[in-house]
């Protein structure tokens, strides 16, 4: 999902070199990847209220401007430092609409869990999509589809997250590691429990896939 760290790090070089064009065709190479991680965590009333689209180039426009603190002290990689600002940012939009929404959105999902049911499931559908499966196939297909879609929302969001992560943003292990702020190890086995505990609630014991 997000771009090649070392194509990433030459524009990052280049960045320092040639300012403005080349930062442009930086948040330009981010800005799909940032988009989809913001669709799937956007709470669903929220985005009633906020386009993705809008919070892409908000974020956009932070990380812009705490660019040349990054490049001085780049402590983490550029995607795991851009996440980190989208995901704050987020949090702050839900605090801010939550206290000033006409209507409460205490009663909504948490931030992780709704809109990403929403594209996600339409992403694996797609992924999941043969145009030579029979009606029966296809149904089994979908109803397959569905029963994840459900799974998910009985994860706690510590576990929808890391699924996040690992299966639609691609992250490694590492880098969930450095955002969680734990050994590679231990957030290994959070990744494992996560995926047990799903296969629990779709109905298969993990040993069986």
């Amino acid at each position: 999902m997000w771009p090649d760290p070392n194509e990433t790090q030459v524009l990052l070089n280049r960045v320092e070199r040639d300012g403005a064009p080349a930062t442009e065709q930086l948040w330009e190479r981010h800005r799909e990847p940032l988009r989809r991680m913001i669709s799937q965590r956007l709470d669903r009333t929220l985005e009633r209220r906020v386009d993705p689209s809008d919070v892409v180039q908000e974020v956009l426009l932070k990380a812009n401007q705490r660019l040349p603190e990054y490049l001085r002290n780049p402590a983490l990689p550029f995607h795991l430092w851009l996440r980190q600002i989208a995901r704050d940012h987020m949090i702050d939009e839900h605090r801010r609409h939550r206290v000033a929404a006409r209507r409460s959105l205490d009663r909504e999902q948490s931030l992780a869990a709704p809109a990403f049911l929403d594209r996600s499931s339409l992403d694996l559908a797609a992924q999941l999509h043969d145009p030579n499966l029979t009606p029966a196939a296809a149904a089994l297909r979908l109803e397959l589809e569905r029963r994840f879609r459900d799974a998910l929302t009985q994860l706690s969001e510590d576990d929808r997250e890391i699924v996040l992560m690992r299966h639609f943003e691609q992250l490694s292990n590492g880098d969930v590691a450095r955002h969680l702020g734990v050994s590679e190890a231990a957030a290994g086995m959070r990744h494992l429990r996560a995926l047990r505990r799903l296969r629990s609630i779709l109905g298969s014991s993990p040993s069986s896939t």
